[in-house]
Parts: structure tokens; sequence; C-alpha cells
């Protein structure tokens, strides 16, 4: 008599429809944005409360801007990691897990007696926010699929695109409602009820799954992947106290190592063994390659550009923090509403929808950049809102789409190792910019004091250059393929290993 075996990866539990979809996907889905918000809004939201902090704590300059760069580092560092022992132990159990230690890092931050401790604490929420990120991405493989996907990854990506956008305003409003010398300690406090709620509901309504049976972590590529990600990135997290020159042979040294960490990849994989990125994702896993240049070269001047609008409101303009965050929500509810939309588009359009999408971006920060400049003081932020808002528009049609594109044809037993490298991309392209561009801002106002309405001029356009190199690659993308909407072939299909449950 034949056994009936389940497949694996197939998800226990009753109630599960015939056609493998959960149906509590949509709530659960709901608990891992709301997570993921809170991890990428704490990479932007703490800049605004800096100044505050560095006094109530005595702390040096370079002390407190470790604050910022400790997170930013830490998630970068381990999202590829993270990705594959979700892949290998299960999504839902490394998210709880790295949920929970985010609440009590938060706590621990918020709770700091001094700085030492306040950026031991911002370094392990990092890590926490790192294993927290590929999950979310991977989960939307595991619990849908076809058109359902694609609205899926665009409440995705208008995750990304708001939690990037809003931290500054944010962290304004929260530095104006928790008034007083330790305010800013609200700003990590606020994490907690969040996310211990997020945590109690990931609980209830995040899908079982059997994990992978006999699954290795490759070690030396941890290592290698690792620390040529640190190498990469200390120079740019120290560029406020001169890191990239005096440490910029770590680049070298960065880029040695990761080149010994494809070929070591490359090795693993022909063997049959298990590499921690495998390399055929750039290969056989159509639009993946493509997609992450795009990421990568977007967030270089998507997240730099933040900092520099901050310094020009509030340095140049005398304008509050809060006022400063108000004046480019524009940019957000843009990015939030037309993520929105754009998910449902990209099954038609695909990566035509990219390319108008960072035409728009281009129009609007260009165009920004010279009201800024050009425009009377007083009037300058009322008739950049609009322009602001054409390309909030443009970015919420790059930002879930490409998540979309870039992972739809990737297996999901691989689903969690291939959005963390997607998203270290995002990581080192934002340190390159939050770094960059910062620094030419800086450096026009070296020449003239006065000259804050040339120096954004000059920073913001240089930050639409590596948006308009992400266009180009989207174009040439788009013409290959225009022969068809981007959905996935038949034959594509048949070859990639679905299980709705698996990991």
């Amino acid at each position: 008599m034949r056994s009936r075996t389940r497949p694996q990866g197939a998800e226990r539990g009753p109630g599960r429809p015939q056609d493998g979809t959960d149906p509590r996907r949509w709530k659960a889905l709901w608990v891992t944005l709301v997570a993921g918000f809170m991890s990428l809004l704490d990479v932007t939201i703490v800049a605004v409360a800096l100044p505050t902090m560095q006094r109530d704590l005595n702390a040096s300059a370079p002390a407190i801007q470790w604050v910022v760069s400790g997170y930013a580092l830490a998630f970068a560092l381990v999202l590829v990691t993270a990705g594959r022992l979700g892949d290998a132990l299960g999504r839902r159990r490394i998210f709880l897990l790295a949920l929970g230690g985010f609440v009590v890092c938060s706590a621990a931050a918020g709770a700091a007696p001094g700085i030492g401790a306040l950026v031991a604490a911002r370094v392990a929420q990092g890590v926490c926010a790192g294993f927290l990120a590929p999950q979310n991405s991977a989960l939307i493989q595991q619990m849908f699929r076809g058109g359902e996907r694609g609205r899926a990854f665009g409440l995705f990506g208008a995750t990304v695109g708001i939690s990037s956008a809003i931290g500054p305003v944010t962290g304004g409003l929260i530095l104006a409602l928790a008034s007083g010398p330790e305010g800013w300690r609200w700003i990590f406090y606020v994490n907690v009820p969040v996310g211990a709620l997020a945590l109690v509901l990931g609980l209830r309504l995040l899908p079982h799954a059997r994990p992978a049976g006999g699954q290795r972590l490759d070690l030396p590529g941890v290592a290698l992947l690792g620390t040529g990600v640190l190498a990469l990135m200390l120079p740019l997290v120290l560029a406020e106290s001169g890191g990239v020159r005096t440490v910029w042979w770590l680049f070298l040294v960065g880029l040695a190592l990761l080149a010994v960490f494809a070929r070591w990849e490359r090795a693993v994989a022909a063997r049959e063994g298990q590499p921690l990125l495998d390399p055929r994702l750039l290969t056989e896993a159509r639009g993946y390659a493509t997609g992450a240049a795009i990421a990568t070269l977007y967030f270089v001047g998507f997240s730099g550009v933040w900092l520099v609008f901050a310094l020009f409101f509030q340095n140049g303009l005398g304008y509050s923090p809060l006022r400063s965050g108000l004046a480019v929500t524009p940019f957000a509810a843009g990015s939030a509403l037309a993520a929105f939309v754009a998910g449902r588009l990209v099954e038609r359009l695909g990566r035509l929808l990219t390319v108008c999408g960072l035409a728009g971006v281009v129009a609007g920060l260009g165009g920004t950049a010279l009201i800024l400049h050009w425009a009377p003081t007083d009037l300058a932020p009322w008739l950049a809102a609009p322009v602001l808002f054409l390309g909030g528009v443009g970015s919420g049609c790059v930002i879930s789409p490409n998540v979309t594109m870039s992972l739809r044809e990737v297996p999901v037993r691989m689903a969690g190792a291939a959005g963390g490298a997607l998203q270290t991309g995002q990581r080192l392209g934002g340190a390159v910019g939050t770094a960059a561009l910062p620094g030419l801002f800086y450096l026009v106002l070296a020449q003239d004091d006065d000259q804050y309405r040339t120096a954004v001029a000059v920073a913001v356009l240089c930050g639409v250059l590596p948006v308009l190199a992400a266009l180009v690659l989207a174009v040439r993308d788009w013409r290959r393929h225009r022969g068809g909407t981007g959905r996935s072939r038949p034959e594509d299909r048949a070859h990639r290993p679905v299980h709705a449950g698996h990991g």
C-alpha cells in the first residue's frame, strides 16, 4: 500500500485551501510590514535627535555618529546570512526571534545611561533588524502567488519607500510631543509597544512551515561576505570623521574579499554544495541581476538626498526638525499612493513601469534642486512640493515593482538569501549616498558659508546621476524583454520549485 507523504515545505495545520495559499496570509503580511517599517524607519528617524542626545549624554561628535552608523553597519552585515538562515531554519522562527530581540534592544537604547551603552544597544538593534528584513520578502514569496504576489510586493515597496522618506518628520514629531531633555528616548521607546503587539500577532498569524532538511550554513562564505561588506562600509560610516580619507584602502580590501567570495560560491555550487548565495541567481533567475543593480544605484541617490534636504532646511533656512520633515512629506505621500497602484500594474507593464518611475524620480529630484536654487527662499518649499510629489510617485513605481521583478523568478527555497542580497545592495548604495551627498553639500559651503542654495542644488543633482544610471539599465532591460509583459513564462514556472510553505 502506497503511503501518502506531504510535499517538502508544505504547511501543516487545518484550514489550508487546496491551492496551497494560507487563508490568513493578508493579516500575516501586515504583521511583517509593521515590523519591517519599524526596522527601516530606525535607519533615519534618529538623525534629527542626534544634537539632543549629544548634549544629554555629553558625547563627542564621532561617538554620537555611531548611534546612526553602528545601526546601519550591523544591519547591512547580517542580511544575506540572515536570509539564508531563514531559508534553512524557518522564516517564521527567525522573524519572531529577531522581532523579540528588536523590541528588547529598543528598550535598552531608550534606557541607556551613557553613550557607550546607547551605541552597543543600537548595534544589537541593527543586527536584529538585519535578521528581520530578508524574512519579509521571503515570507511574501512563501505566502503569495500570481497577481497577489505583485500586490503584496507593492505593499512591501510602499513600506520601504515611506519608512525611508518619513523618518525625519516622524523623529521631529516625537521630539515635539516628548519635550524635555530626555525626550529623545521616546524615539526608541515607541518601538516597544508596537513591536510587542506585532510579536503577539505574529505568533498567531504567521504560517508554520517545515524547514528544508539537510541544510548547512556556508561558514567560509559568511566570513568572506561579512568582512568584505564591513571593509566597504566602514570608511563610509566614518565619513564625517574623515574615514574616507584615512582608511580609503579598505575599499580595495573589500572589493578583493568580495571577489574571493564570488569565486568561493561558484566553487561550492560546482560541487553541488550549499552556497550562502547561489551564483545561479545571477544567471538563471531572470531579472535578478538587473534588479539588484538598479536597486543599488537607485538607493545611492534616494537615501542621500534626505540628509541634504534636512541640512538645507534646518541649517540654511532655520526650520525646526518637524517643519523640515514636513517640507519633504509630498515625496512620501506620492510614494505611498503610487506603490499601492504599482503593485497591481507590474504584472501588466513589467519593466516599463520601472522605467517610467525612474524617469519621474529624475524629473522630481532634478526639478526640486533647481527650484530650491532659483526660487525665492520663502516660496521655494511651496513651489517644490508638487515636483517632490511627482518624484515620490516615480519612487513608488520603482521600489516595489523592482523588488517584484527581481525576486519573481527566484526559487522559494532561496528566497531569503536572495532578498537579503538585494537589500544588502540597497544598504551599500544608501551608505554611499549618505556619505557622498552631504559631503558635497559641505564642500560647496566651504567655499562660501552663504551658498546654501547652491550647495543643495549641487548635492541633489549629483544624487540624480546614479538614478539616471539606473534608468539606463532599466531601459536596456525593458528593450531586451519588451516582447512580453514581464510575467514569468510557463517554461520558467515549470522549472521553478514553488512550495508556499517552504522554509
